[in-house]
């Protein structure tokens, strides 16, 4: 989708759809008062009548507006004035998006961005509005013999920005809104494929796709006898029970000052998960060809950073694989050792992605990372603990986790945080080995994370569980591409391009 800023009067633009904000009893806003004084008071009156009170999630579709050259004016509930941010802002320009989609509008204007936010700031708005836009409009339908797409689907929005100067610094706004918009798709599209063609190799070879977009970006795929080499016993003891041999991405982007040290992203990438020999029940098993959503999230952030040009260092590091039932594959009470020398008792193969992230982190260390990021579809007990609003967020850094927490809250995209105290290491006590990889019953996000902190104690940390935020269940079935949001913005602070 093409995407521009306007400004200038609302009646004179020339346009298939001026999309306007009304707040609760039927209070216009700024853009819609000045079309309600263009149009002689028409705006009012048609209000009056009762169709819309300007509640969220309400819409009404006006047509041939006296004095106004639109060809159509659409009225987007708002919800109470008080209460507006850019929250609820981004929710009703979400429901625009999609009805202009299916309405066979082809180009709109909206006057959304011009709106008071709080504290967001104009740029912010901008960058959202591009993202939740294409956020609406995409579609995964690779995998159908006859897609039908829209006959006239949206391909043209105006991002209306009242009376402010088109800057460079907004216009740089919604193309970093397009940049995160691509990233996000594109988790998604490796997410949503099914596990017989998103395959470890295939994960590599996309990485490799995006590696030849750029010359700042090195791409590089450890293969089994390399990982066997650096000692990781414990990442290649989950891919033993699949025929697809698993793979370590690393890609590393440098648009940094040469010699600064990098933020570094791991994702999970089990590109099926069945659970191995503790094998997973049937029902929506399907849905574990999403157990590779961290994976495929910090290739979309990477893919977001290079689009933007970031003047800053960054490494990504995959490690893919899959799950499965077979003769060798691990079996409860394993031992493997890991890359960091560390001997682990497998408790549970179903507890695998801690099993291949645990060598990620230790291979880390050779980059003397600045901070690191893990992010995995780690355990159902987040769900539990979160459901799918919010990621888990643990940390050894209380800095590095505000930070987060920050870029969480400012793109919607938000993560709560749990404690990662002492006293829960116990829960991984082992009589046989030096840890065991489940701890009980209690806590079981917080003991994962406990697992991972072993691995990462030369460096400043945080773990991400997406395990309820990656995808949606039900008629809604699909993959969310979080927290590609997320991590960008928190690329965009640490490079300096937001406040």
């Amino acid at each position: 989708m093409q995407y521009l800023l306007k400004s200038g009067d609302l009646a004179n633009l020339r346009t298939a759809c001026l999309v306007l904000g009304i707040h609760s009893r039927r209070r216009l806003s700024g853009p819609a008062a000045d079309i309600d004084k263009a149009s002689g008071g028409q705006l009012s009156a048609i209000l009056k009548r009762g169709d819309m009170d300007g509640e969220a999630e309400q819409s009404l579709m006006l047509y041939d507006l006296p004095k106004i050259q639109a060809e159509r004016v659409l009225l987007v509930g708002l919800g109470p004035e008080k209460e507006f941010t850019l929250k609820s802002a981004l929710k009703s320009w979400a429901g625009a998006v999609r009805m202009l989609n299916q309405g066979s509008v082809i180009e709109a204007v909206n006057t959304l961005p011009a709106l008071e936010t709080g504290e967001s700031g104009l740029d912010q708005v901008l960058r959202e509005s591009v993202i939740t836009a294409e956020d609406q409009v995409y579609r995964f339908d690779q995998c159908k013999s006859k897609a039908e797409p829209p006959k006239r689907p949206l391909k043209k929005l105006a991002l209306y920005i009242g009376d402010q100067p088109k800057s460079q610094a907004l216009q740089r706004a919604v193309s970093e809104g397009e940049a995160i918009a691509a990233g996000i798709s594109l988790s998604k599209d490796l997410a949503n494929l099914p596990g017989n063609l998103c395959t470890p190799g295939h994960l590599a070879e996309q990485a490799r796709k995006l590696g030849r977009q750029s010359t700042k970006l090195k791409v590089s795929v450890l293969e089994e006898k390399q990982m066997e080499s650096l000692g990781m016993g414990s990442l290649l003891s989950v891919s033993r029970g699949s025929r697809e041999p698993a793979k370590l991405i690393v890609m590393e982007y440098k648009g940094g000052k040469s010699g600064s040290r990098p933020l570094l992203l791991v994702g999970k990438g089990l590109t099926f998960d069945a659970g191995g020999i503790s094998l997973k029940p049937a029902a929506a098993m399907d849905e574990m060809k999403y157990d590779m959503c961290g994976g495929a999230s910090v290739i979309g952030t990477m893919a977001a950073c290079v689009k933007m040009e970031l003047p800053i260092n960054l490494v990504v590091i995959v490690p893919a694989s899959e799950n499965l039932p077979d003769g060798a594959a691990n079996k409860p009470g394993d031992i493997v050792t890991s890359m960091s020398g560390q001997t682990i008792e497998i408790l549970n193969t179903d507890a695998e992605g801690r099993l291949i992230l645990c060598d990620a982190l230790t291979y880390a260390e050779r980059y003397k990372p600045a901070a690191v990021v893990d992010v995995a579809t780690l355990t159902g007990a987040c769900i539990i603990a979160l459901g799918n609003q919010a990621s888990g967020l643990l940390s050894n850094d209380d800095k590095l986790a505000g930070e987060l927490l920050e870029a969480g809250s400012r793109a919607n995209d938000r993560a709560w945080q749990l404690p990662l105290w002492d006293e829960y290491q116990d829960q991984l006590k082992s009589n046989f080995a030096d840890m065991a990889n489940i701890g009980g019953k209690g806590a079981g996000t917080i003991t994962a994370a406990c697992f991972l902190s072993r691995y990462a104690r030369k460096f400043k940390w945080a773990h991400l569980d997406i395990a309820g935020t990656a995808w949606r269940s039900g008629e809604d079935k699909g993959a969310t591409g979080r927290p590609v949001s997320l991590l960008s913005q928190f690329l965009l602070k640490r490079a300096g391009r937001v406040k």
